[in-house]
């Protein structure tokens, strides 16, 4: 790899929960309210998780029934 390999472009930006006390959420937060589950954050690398995600919804949905 050399530095005519690479290529300027824009940065990305992508959301990440904060918690009340201004404290970020590094990690995975998975809360349940009233018939719902939610992923609340999901940082990278969350497609790669996102079977394991799914199974802890799913599992978190079917307890609650």
């Amino acid at each position: 790899m050399s530095e005519d390999d690479l290529v300027p472009t824009a940065a990305g930006v992508r959301a990440q929960a904060v918690l009340r006390d201004g404290t970020l959420v590094d990690d995975f937060l998975i809360r349940e309210g009233a018939r719902t589950v939610h992923v609340l954050n999901a940082p990278s690398p969350a497609a790669t998780a996102s079977l394991p995600i799914g199974r802890e919804v799913a599992r978190r949905a079917l307890s609650a029934l």
